[in-house]
């Protein structure tokens, strides 16, 4: 097996990604993608993913490919060191899925953690999809496939790592050395781990209407920082102010620098002193949501700027999809060979076997 250093992450196509996917995952991948340390990098639009769930209204998910491809150039991912590409035109990913699905059980499935989660989101304790149930068993086929090394995911998504890693165990004990395992990246920064929604609910949320999206015009950032949720009995500037669970400073943990102090609010050198001043009282909610509507309007207007640049030229995003995804397919093309190799499902590239049945019946 190679000793190359491969990352496989994406997101699914359900709309435009938000400051959270920002924090979690994307400025993240920006760095690692400029690293140098990986040999290569597949970003993945999960669109079949995001079908397990949206069987029904395909068109949501066709129009989002393209939003979701325009945040990844905006926040600096390049397609020449990113290999950025569509899943559902990889129809080995397809195949690979249905192979793996032969070593999970129906219970092992129904334990994971990620998915009990998503089915109780989803109102479908009644009825499951058989794709949405099995959207582990296709996760594995998509890391597998690119023989990624390294996934870098939220903590929310532990499980599916772990199940990912189960099926290549399993392979490889059955059919012989063939899957490599991959180890899971969690975020580094406890307030990257998982951004609330604006109105104070643990999880930013398209259809719950509580994101700050990327492209989000200036005027639209500024009236959702203010309608922030905060500490619910800090209600007099004097009153000492509760840190935890304030939304407004969650989002400063995960934005603000330093600079940011000197640049828009010079009367603190950093976050630590005003949040001791919030503390103790004396400072006043409408003060910090201001800075930390400078603090986002600073960091979100390159890549509005950078998006809107893109938005002129549609045409170029799509051929940066469709050569990501050919050269996404020479590679799981490559590993469903191995696969079907070590299953010994490669009839007519088996010399050996045509060989040997023309004996026995000649005998």
């Amino acid at each position: 097996m190679s000793n190359e250093k491969i990352i496989l992450t994406g997101d699914r196509p359900t709309g435009r990604l938000h400051v959270g996917h920002y924090v979690g995952s994307l400025r993240r991948r920006v760095e690692l993608q400029n690293s140098g340390e990986f040999d290569k990098i597949f970003i993945m639009i999960a669109d079949a993913q995001a079908l397990t769930d949206n069987a029904e209204n395909p068109e949501k998910v066709r129009q989002n490919i393209v939003e979701v491809a325009l945040d990844y150039l905006s926040v600096g991912l390049d397609p020449a060191k990113s290999n950025i590409f569509i899943q559902s035109q990889i129809t080995e990913l397809t195949e690979l899925t249905f192979y793996y699905m032969n070593l999970v059980t129906v219970a092992r499935l129904q334990r994971n953690p990620t998915v009990k989660a998503e089915i109780k989101m989803r109102n479908f304790e009644a009825s499951i999809p058989v794709g949405f149930m099995c959207y582990p068993i296709s996760q594995a086929s998509d890391i597998t496939a690119f023989k990624a090394t390294v996934v870098p995911v939220g903590e929310d998504q532990e499980p599916m790592i772990e199940q990912t890693r189960e099926i290549v165990r399993k392979f490889n004990s059955v059919y012989g050395e063939t899957l490599v395992e991959p180890d899971i990246m969690l975020p580094t920064d406890a307030s990257c781990l998982r951004l609330p929604g604006i109105d104070g609910k643990a999880k930013m949320s398209k259809s719950l209407g509580n994101c700050i999206y990327l492209s989000e015009e200036p005027e639209e950032i500024r009236k959702k920082v203010m309608s922030m949720y905060t500490d619910p009995d800090h209600l007099k500037v004097s009153d000492p102010g509760k840190i935890e669970g304030n939304t407004v400073f969650t989002y400063l943990d995960a934005f603000c620098k330093d600079e940011h102090f000197a640049a828009f609010c010079p009367d603190y050198n950093n976050l630590s002193e005003m949040k001791d001043h919030y503390k103790r009282g004396g400072l006043g909610d409408v003060k910090v949501k201001k800075f930390l509507n400078e603090v986002l309007q600073s960091t979100l207007e390159p890549i509005r700027n950078k998006r809107h640049e893109f938005e002129k030229d549609i045409p170029y995003v799509y051929e940066v999809l469709r050569k990501g995804t050919e050269a996404a397919k020479e590679v799981a093309a490559e590993t469903l060979h191995e696969v079907k190799d070590a299953m010994k499902i490669n009839y007519f590239d088996d010399a050996a076997l045509i060989a040997e049945q023309s004996e026995k019946y000649k005998a």
